[in-house]
């Protein structure tokens, strides 16, 4: 299984314009963070969690030519808000896009893209075929997936387990059964918004001690904001067998 990070920032705390902080004024790559998504690649299928607003973006810096789903996380506008650009592979691949995601997270999708839905639709309007999820396993491409349910604030989200991989972002508390659920990843990406305090995000501290006790083989903090600092002042914080990812990090498992 091939593992990509389309984007590994937030649009938590982030300026848009005007700013000269250390993070948005650095030089290094990997403080170039797109929205929060990755990319799954096992026996010739192609999964994305996640279809933030730049989606289109990160599918043609990586060179996605196939699509098979989307799997959604949560409603929030920094996952979904890309949706509308999976017509281009539509159109390449003449065939509905899969989409995954909760009867909540559904209704959400059916409000912001009402047009996708209608019943008259608009020539060359995204064509999907919904799956609704629960916390139960299922099917993606005939790859697993294991729901994780974390609460974000009030909201609940769902991580994923894939395998050996685990990806959880948008977490601030974690019931003991869903720990049990992740332990034994060989890898972990997990959020670290910040590292002040946040009502419904994980901050550094908090992911590092979430990551300590999960006890995966490598951890990757993901969804991190510029108040993080830049990757390079911040790595040196984290204890071994704990690294920030970045836009562009790929893995094997």
């Amino acid at each position: 299984m091939k593992i990509a990070f389309l984007g590994t920032g937030t649009s938590q705390g982030v300026p848009v314009i005007a700013c000269d902080c250390e993070v948005c004024s650095s030089i290094d790559t990997r403080d170039k963070r797109l929205r929060v998504s990755v990319l799954i690649e096992e026996a010739g299928k192609a999964i994305v969690i996640d279809s933030g607003p730049d989606f289109r973006y990160q599918m043609l810096r990586a060179g996605v030519k196939h699509l098979d789903a989307i799997v959604f996380t949560h409603e929030h506008k920094d996952h979904v808000a890309g949706l509308d650009d999976v017509r281009a592979f539509n159109y390449k691949q003449q065939t509905e896009i899969d989409i995954y995601a909760h009867q909540r997270v559904q209704e959400a999708l059916k409000r912001e893209f009402s047009y996708i839905f209608s019943s008259n639709k608009y020539p060359g309007v995204p064509l999907i075929k919904m799956h609704e999820i629960i916390n139960q396993a299922f099917k993606v491409a005939d790859i697993g997936f294991l729901p994780i349910e974390v609460m974000h604030f009030k909201l609940p989200v769902f991580g994923f387990r894939i395998g050996d991989f685990t990806y959880i972002t948008d977490a601030k508390i974690v019931s003991k059964e869903e720990k049990s659920k992740i332990k034994g990843s060989k890898i972990l990406v997990i959020n670290a918004l910040q590292k002040e305090n946040h009502i419904s995000h994980f901050t550094l501290d908090e992911a590092i001690a979430f990551a300590q006790e999960i006890g995966a083989e490598k951890t990757y903090l993901t969804h991190l904001s510029h108040r993080m600092g830049t990757h390079s002042d911040t790595s040196k914080l984290l204890p071994p067998g704990i690294e920030l990812a970045f836009d562009g990090l790929e893995l094997t498992l």
